[in-house]
């Protein structure tokens, strides 16, 4: 196999390091491994090989290519073996000082022509090369955790890096058969940055009691298609790691309202409730299954009321054509009878807002999220507001479930739990190619493979509609007063012709 490098040094060989060394040698490169704890790289090498004996014993290799392989490690006891490396990695501990002083050493070991990489998720590419005397052949390359199955790689340029070292980068992940996406060196490149509106959005959202972890990780997994609520993705990755990244990047980004962190995580980091590391987080696990509240049952209603829906609620039409397949008795007055339960489905703002200004009775109006489509989503929610009558709610509860279909009830709330989300997502996405920090295409494949969200996040605005995440955004704007939610400018121009890929890139 020809290998864009050809000799390759790791630098640190704790999980990425090992994930990274592994990798290259099956790229083709020879890898020359390195650690400050000596005993640590023979252990690290030892685990890469069964690594490998795995993937025999499952006929995923061959014997030969296993041997391959494994001739490709090479133990270094001291950093100055590297200097026959052209491309060294580093994957060393998360801390500036220590990087510079690293990349100083091995600028002095290694020929010109070496290109120089740090794994940093979190620091400046520029701020490490700052001191470098050829700041041109250094860039960040981001991978993730565990390195052989996460199948995209950021390649990073600092602000003087040379574009040909990001092409010789390119090159050497597509040998390893994983994914390059170009973005500039800024807080959290690309997959961090972008992933800043899950998590966030779902803490303010429990802030504020509008619903609890269990019900807004059903309402994102079954609405949008997430394979993970955000409190389960949280508790898989631990707040050790995910709350530090939040406070990282919203202090990078000078405070900048998108990406305020939340008291909730901050707490539970310090009581040590970290997730199932710890066997308890925003889940209890028991041999290391979370502890899930079960699903409401819907109530059992005899005498159902007819039903109105608003003229002004969102896909009225779909909504109508539901209500019919569910066998209700719709109204078609200009004003509700004094016995209907009222349907709002508004986007982004409050049941209790709109009940207020269409003064429609809020004893008997209760609110659907209609951001996506019926038929697209596994999962309706409903929202009372505070003077909903509970057999107005339980009402809308039976009637929605008729089909089997699961029901979730919050609080009211500006937006609902999947419109703030998914706004939010789309937003800061949106900000993201405003900035230029990469393509549009290069956006989508990162969250995509870098996440594992169902859709990139423009593709996700495109599915439930530009026009209506910026309606979204207006009018919780307008609610909260917040500028968290002060849509893009980049959003608010695409946001009438569409966020797909095919339009032109701007």
């Amino acid at each position: 196999m020809k290998s864009t490098f050809k000799q390759v040094g790791v630098v640190g060989v704790g999980a990425m390091g090992q994930g990274i060394a592994q990798m290259s040698a099956q790229a083709g490169a020879q890898v020359f491994l390195f650690d400050m704890q000596g005993p640590a790289v023979a252990k690290a090498i030892q685990a890469i090989q069964q690594q490998w004996q795995k993937m025999l014993e499952k006929g995923r290799i061959s014997n030969e290519t296993c041997a391959a392989y494994m001739a490709r490690l090479q133990a270094c006891d001291a950093v100055g073996q590297l200097s026959v490396c052209d491309l060294v990695i580093e994957a060393i501990v998360e801390n500036l000082a220590v990087k510079k002083e690293l990349f100083a050493q091995l600028e002095t070991l290694v020929p010109v022509s070496t290109v120089l990489a740090t794994n940093t998720s979190s620091l400046s590419v520029t701020a490490i090369a700052a001191q470098l005397k050829q700041p041109q052949r250094f860039a960040g390359y981001h991978f993730f955790n565990p390195v052989p199955l996460m199948k995209v790689v950021e390649v990073v340029a600092g602000l003087k890096t040379d574009s040909e070292v990001c092409n010789q980068l390119d090159a050497f992940t597509r040998d390893m058969g994983h994914t390059p996406v170009r973005t500039r060196d800024t807080p959290g490149f690309i997959v961090n940055h972008a992933g800043r509106g899950y998590g966030t959005e779902a803490l303010r959202i429990v802030g504020e009691s509008v619903s609890d972890f269990a019900t807004i990780d059903r309402i994102l997994k079954d609405q949008v298609g997430f394979k993970l609520g955000p409190f389960e993705l949280m508790d898989l990755t631990a707040l050790d790691v995910s709350h530090p990244v939040m406070e990282s990047i919203y202090h990078q980004y000078y405070e900048e309202p998108r990406f305020r962190p939340s008291i909730i995580t901050a707490q539970r980091l310090s009581a040590g409730v970290l997730g199932r590391k710890t066997q308890e987080g925003f889940y209890s696990y028991v041999d290391g299954k979370a502890q899930m509240p079960p699903e409401l049952t819907p109530p059992v209603v005899e005498d159902m009321p007819p039903v109105w829906v608003s003229p002004r609620a969102a896909r009225r039409p779909e909504l109508l054509q539901l209500l019919k397949s569910l066998d209700a008795r719709i109204e078609t007055g200009a004003q509700p009878s004094d016995q209907a339960l009222i349907l709002v489905a508004p986007l982004g703002f409050d049941v209790t807002t709109v009940a207020a200004v269409d003064r429609l009775d809020p004893q008997r109006t209760v609110g659907l999220d209609l951001l996506f489509s019926d038929a697209q989503t596994k999962r309706r929610v409903l929202a009372s507001n505070p003077a909903t009558r509970p057999d107005m709610r339980q009402a809308a509860h039976a009637l929605f479930a008729r089909d089997g279909k699961p029901v979730s009830l919050i609080r009211d709330s500006a937006g609902f739990v999947t419109q703030r989300v998914v706004a939010h997502i789309v937003n800061i996405a949106s900000d993201i190619c405003q900035q230029g920090i990469c393509t549009p295409t290069d956006l989508e494949t990162a969250v995509q493979l870098g996440l594992g969200y169902p859709l990139g996040p423009l593709a996700m605005g495109d599915q439930c509609g530009p026009a209506s995440v910026l309606e979204v955004l207006f009018n919780m704007q307008t609610v909260y007063g917040d500028p968290r939610y002060r849509p893009s400018p980049w959003l608010r121009r695409r946001g009438a012709l569409g966020l797909s890929l095919m339009q032109t890139e701007d």
